[in-house]
């Protein structure tokens, strides 16, 4: 009988879809209300792999990723997703010019995977929680990012795979630190508490952290810290 282990806490990541740049400060300061210190940003990316969004988001659109410094419980990625459908449809009726500005998708990063969070079911899903589904999307193997037959045209397409390698490595150093707590100290992982984004408690998780982005890099699509915008 196999040994039940606890599982490593993994990466929160949220990719922005927007036709108005414009509104990713907001969009941002936003996300860290909910999820806490941003600690890393992909370039901008031009989202043109289909016009699926095109009606109800308008045109060219662009792609950003985010990721938040605090490690999170991977089973509470469909709370994470709940709030940033809420906080879609909050800024949709703030800013009306299209019906939607802006398009969240949250999941995680963890050593072997990226998962992401969907309302939608298929036969390649599996239902976490409360009608949203996870999908593994890409897995890495051999030193890269692999793809499946389900993955979206884009992620397969390895634009943005040297800036999720990075992450990866970034998350590593994390796991690292965690795994070598001070003597005589026990290890500490985030702890299971009721979603209550009114008091910094994120998808089902508490955080540990600072709400403070001022550490945070932005990692080029090379894989490459550069400069905030």
């Amino acid at each position: 009988m196999g040994k039940i282990q606890e599982a490593l806490p993994v990466k929160l990541i949220v990719g922005v879809l927007t036709s108005i740049p414009g509104l990713l400060p907001e969009t941002e300061k936003e996300l860290t209300t909910l999820f806490g210190a941003i600690d890393a940003r992909s370039d901008i990316f031009p989202f043109d792999w289909t016009e699926y969004y095109n009606a109800e988001m308008g045109s060219p659109i662009y792609r950003r990723f985010l990721s938040f410094a605090d490690l999170i419980d991977a089973s509470t990625v469909a709370d994470a997703k709940i709030a940033a459908n809420e906080l879609e449809s909050s800024m949709a009726e703030k800013h009306r010019d299209v019906r939607r500005p802006v398009n969240l998708d949250p999941g995680y990063l963890e050593q072997s995977k990226i998962v992401l969070a969907s309302t939608k079911n298929f036969f390649h899903r599996i239902l976490i929680a409360r009608g949203i589904y996870a999908e593994v999307t890409l897995h890495y193997q051999d030193k890269r990012w692999k793809s499946f037959p389900w993955t979206f045209p884009d992620y397969g397409s390895e634009i943005y795979h040297p800036f999720f390698t990075a992450l990866r490595e970034n998350y590593r150093t994390q796991l690292r630190a965690a795994r070598a707590p001070a003597a005589g100290a026990d290890m500490v992982f985030l702890t299971r508490q009721p979603l209550k984004t009114t008091n910094k408690n994120v998808g089902g998780v508490k955080r540990h952290g600072k709400d403070d982005n001022s550490n945070c890099k932005t990692l080029g699509s090379a894989g490459i810290l550069s400069a905030n915008y």
